[in-house]
């Protein structure tokens, strides 16, 4: 028995309980719903654990609390759809993708512009003047890239709704996807990275927003407020060799993606790479008395995170084979993320994969079990107590996932604000 201690004492329990918790929860959902169901409520945890890892280093590693996660899957899911869709005849058979080039060319020799003037204080010249002058240089060149943009614009949602897609492999639309979202990062956190975490809150979330306006107004680009279907599956479909087939597949497939991003993940967390990082995390100020790069090194797992981002949308577009601009919603994309990291565990890669796949079920089964139990209650009122069944049962059921969500937060930090299974850090002795 003495011998037998140490082996028990290794055991991971707490990881053991809640990973049996998950497939319980899984096999249940599967039972009650079938197994098509369940494989496609599979695919689309998988998406959101990689979603949810994104996250995770942001906030566990970083302590970079990014309320903009809907802009960056935002721009996975067109990249999604721009590379996949095949391509759009009524655009390309014109002269339209020609004065689109040069209307891009124009934007970028106005950007170098506008760059060159924002670098003039090593000129010698005073930084308030430096400011002022990019400022008004910029907003004249914006005017004129307006007066250049808008004309085309109209002419392609005239003549052709919009530009279509590319006709490429979907894969290359969730690397795209990732390095899109990636640089949108880099610059975002270049400009909000140097908030407090409560205004980096606020910004990232403003400008989630503006990303989602963008791609709603930009009817050109995105056709707006319609949406974009179906868009290939970058395995065989469901027209080819059925639905649970095709759905298993993309589950291999993002499963795939998850275990390589997890592997990546554990390997850095326990490299001098992940120590640096959280050292910063714990005590910024020690961090750079040691010599470290602060900003260099936030700066970094900002456009990690937001390259996972960019991927879990790319993936999830790719499975819904609908990309619809206005569907992006901050409790569906970005709260939802948030409570899986929580519950799950910031900074534990695990805890976040596990905390992923058993928010989704309850997010999935909440609408579904509050139905049964309204059709029970209403049975029981009307049976002793001749209540007048209410309209709507089915939309008020729909409802109940957002009080369920909202509960869940609130029982997670009441109980467990550490997740289910907390970051384990180690320490030499």
């Amino acid at each position: 028995m003495l011998a037998n201690a140490p082996i028990l004492n290794r055991l991971p329990v707490r990881e053991t309980i809640v990973a049996g918790i998950v497939v319980v929860a899984i096999i249940g959902v599967i039972m009650a719903q079938g197994m098509t169901f369940g494989v496609r409520m599979m695919v689309e945890a998988t998406c959101y654990a990689i979603l949810a890892l994104g996250f995770t280093i942001q906030w566990g590693y970083a302590g970079q609390l990014n309320a903009g996660v809907l802009g960056f899957l935002a721009l996975g899911g067109y990249a999604a759809m721009a590379f996949s869709v095949p391509m759009n005849a009524a655009f390309w058979n014109t002269d339209l993708p020609q004065q689109l080039g040069w209307a891009i060319v124009r934007a970028v020799f106005y950007i170098l512009i506008i760059i060159g003037v924002s670098q003039i204080h090593r000129l010698g010249v005073p930084k308030k003047v430096r400011t002022w002058a990019t400022i008004i240089v910029a907003f004249i060149l914006y005017m004129m890239m307006k007066s250049h943009f808008v004309p085309i614009a109209s002419a392609i949602e005239r003549e052709a709704q919009f530009i279509g897609g590319l006709g490429m492999h979907p894969l290359v639309g969730w690397l795209v996807g990732g390095l899109l979202a990636g640089v949108a990062g880099y610059f975002i956190g270049r400009i909000c990275l140097g908030l407090r975490s409560d205004y980096l809150v606020i910004a990232t979330l403003g400008i989630a927003e503006i990303i989602k306006a963008v791609m709603v107004n930009e009817e050109w680009l995105t056709r707006g407020t319609l949406t974009v279907s179906p868009i290939p599956w970058p395995v065989p479909g469901p027209g080819d060799i059925g639905f649970l087939a095709a759905r298993s597949l993309y589950l291999t497939l993002t499963a795939l993606v998850v275990l390589a991003i997890f592997l990546l993940l554990q390997r850095a967390y326990k490299a001098p790479w992940g120590r640096m990082i959280r050292s910063i995390r714990d005590n910024e100020i020690s961090a750079a008395a040691m010599g470290k790069d602060i900003n260099k090194r936030r700066l970094e797992i900002f456009v990690f995170g937001c390259i996972l981002m960019g991927i879990g949308g790319a993936a999830l577009t790719n499975f819904t084979s609908i990309f619809n601009a206005q569907g992006y919603l901050p409790l569906n994309h970005t709260f939802l993320i948030l409570v899986m990291a929580i519950l799950g565990g910031p900074g534990n890669n695990l805890g976040t994969i596990l905390g992923a796949f058993l928010v989704y079920v309850i997010w999935v089964m909440s609408e579904p079990v509050a139905l049964y139990v309204m059709q029970v209650v209403i049975y029981l009122g009307d049976m002793w107590f001749a209540w007048e069944p209410p309209g709507n049962i089915a939309s008020r059921a729909l409802q109940s996932r957002v009080f369920i969500i909202g509960l869940l937060i609130t029982l997670i930090l009441r109980f467990a604000p550490q997740g289910l299974m907390p970051e384990k850090v180690k320490h030499d002795t």
